[in-house]
């Protein structure tokens, strides 16, 4: 994830007059009326009420604030700086949508889409989509642009072999997050071990731990699935491939472009740079490529300068779409442009709002402080740790809460029971880095459903290494597998 600096984290605001029941009550009542309004509506999170309720838990929150003591303007203030705080992750999510709608024009995902059709297997395809995000996330330490690159390509391939795009959805971010937790470019995997008190490849080495055997157990499934899948009729796509020729013009000179923005991020480029450079490279090649189909955008048959700024320039900010010859293609080669993000701005917006609210009042701090108390084995403090990013990451809405909360509540408990520091960037990294993206309102969430176009909900039963690394964490701690301790001159320091 990509929202804010990590080292910029600041401290959790406390309020030893909170109870901890008072602290439940926004998130019980948050709860029931996300449940309520799902139920009602069958909403999915981008739609609109999603985000008043979250306006409304902020609200009940923002009472028990009140009559615990809280002035106003101390929960106004913490809002702001949560809203501040997402700044860098909406001007991507624009600029996502901007280089989806020229990555569009230009015929690069058609490209991506086309070639992509004659390599992968329909039997292969979840796994393959596992692997493939995989690599690039690790390369690029984002698992944000893994999926605004090759995760719309590979959404777009998925609809055209007839396979389902929340499967695929699943596949593209169980990879994804698996490069975002292991590669050393991450800013998680830099937060982690700075929150737990370790260095940075000891707590990647340690996590390997876990994840390796996650990750190996999430390809199984998805070749198990690829095995059994019903792609009758998918699998001759010579009349899809001969629709998108007709369409495009089809050239592998237009895979330099993503190439150039993965390397770029994997230089340590701002992701914000990488994407605005792909966008612009993209218009020139839509310029240079396709030259009809940015005139017909335009509204006009001949491209001259004119012509071809507004049919760049309506592609990067409004919905842009391009016909073919196949209905079915017709809604695979569409895009929002920055418009289309502005759901996803919203929710996001709103979410800040609770999860500020929820800081200022003292209730995260409060119920992690509870989470703590309850536990006193060593399986129990790690059940603390994963439930609180589990929490937090429904609460606070925010990944970064999610690790830097339980990070500086659990620190000193690790400590004391003589584990390791690992132990303790281990499970923040296992449960609430990858549990984000499976919260539709949380930050992570609301960002991969808006890009990807499918719905949390409809991919959050597939993403399996985000659900299934807390059960690994908690695995090993309950049969004791790799529970490090502290070295016995790390013990005398801590006595």
């Amino acid at each position: 994830m990509e929202n804010q600096d990590p080292s910029q984290t600041k401290q959790i605001p406390t309020n030893k007059e909170l109870g901890i029941w008072p602290a439940l009550i926004p998130v019980f009542a948050l709860i029931a009326m996300l449940a309520f309004n799902v139920f009602v509506f069958g909403d999915d999170s981008l739609s609109g009420s999603n985000q008043f309720v979250l306006l409304l838990g902020g609200a009940v929150a923002a009472i028990v604030g009140y009559f615990n003591n809280v002035e106003y303007d101390k929960m106004i203030d913490e809002v702001a700086g949560n809203i501040q705080s997402t700044a860098g992750a909406i001007l991507i999510l624009l600029m996502v949508g901007a280089l989806a709608g020229t990555w569009l024009i230009s015929g690069i995902i058609p490209t991506m889409i086309y070639y992509g059709l004659q390599i992968l297997n329909p039997t292969i395809f979840l796994a393959a989509c596992v692997i493939i995000c995989a690599v690039i996330s690790v390369a690029t330490g984002s698992s944000w642009t893994t999926s605004a690159t090759v995760g719309i390509a590979l959404i777009g391939i998925a609809e055209v072999l007839g396979i389902s795009v929340g499967m695929t959805a699943g596949a593209i971010l169980s990879g994804a997050y698996f490069g975002d937790k292991l590669s050393p470019l991450s800013d998680t995997t830099n937060l982690a071990p700075a929150m737990a008190g370790t260095d940075l490849f000891t707590h990647i080495r340690y996590m390997t731990l876990t994840t390796v055997p996650t990750v190996t157990i999430t390809l199984i499934i998805f070749v198990i699935i690829g095995l059994n899948l019903d792609t009758s009729g998918t699998t001759d796509t010579s009349a899809i491939l001969a629709s998108i020729e007709n369409s495009f013009r089809i050239s592998p000179w237009l895979f330099l472009v993503p190439i150039i923005v993965i390397a770029l991020i994997v230089k340590k480029t701002s992701p914000l740079i990488a994407l605005l450079l792909g966008t612009l490279l993209g218009a020139a090649a839509a310029l240079f490529f396709q030259p009809e189909i940015v005139a017909q955008i335009a509204g006009t048959t001949n491209l001259d300068f004119v012509s071809g700024y507004r049919g760049v320039m309506q592609a990067i900010t409004v919905e842009t779409a391009v016909e073919t010859d196949n209905e079915n293609l017709n809604d695979l080669f569409s895009a929002g442009g920055m418009a289309g993000m502005l759901g996803t701005i919203w929710l996001i917006i709103c979410a800040m709002v609770f999860g500020g609210i929820m800081e200022a009042i003292g209730a995260l701090a409060r119920i992690s402080k509870a989470l703590l108390n309850l536990f006193h084995t060593t399986f129990g403090l790690f059940a603390s740790t994963v439930f609180s990013c589990l929490a937090l990451n429904a609460t606070a809405s925010d990944q970064y809460l999610a690790i830097v909360v339980p990070g500086k509540m659990f620190a000193k408990a690790y400590r004391d029971k003589g584990l390791a520091p690992e132990n303790l960037s281990r499970a923040l990294e296992d449960s609430g880095t990858v549990t984000s993206v499976l919260i539709p309102w949380n930050t992570c969430g609301a960002y991969h459903s808006g890009v990807l176009g499918v719905p949390t909900l409809s991919y959050a039963g597939y993403a399996f290494f985000n659900y299934l690394s807390p059960f690994m964490t908690l695995l090993f701690a309950a049969f004791g597998i790799k529970i490090k301790e502290l070295s016995q001159s790390a013990k005398t320091q801590t006595a």
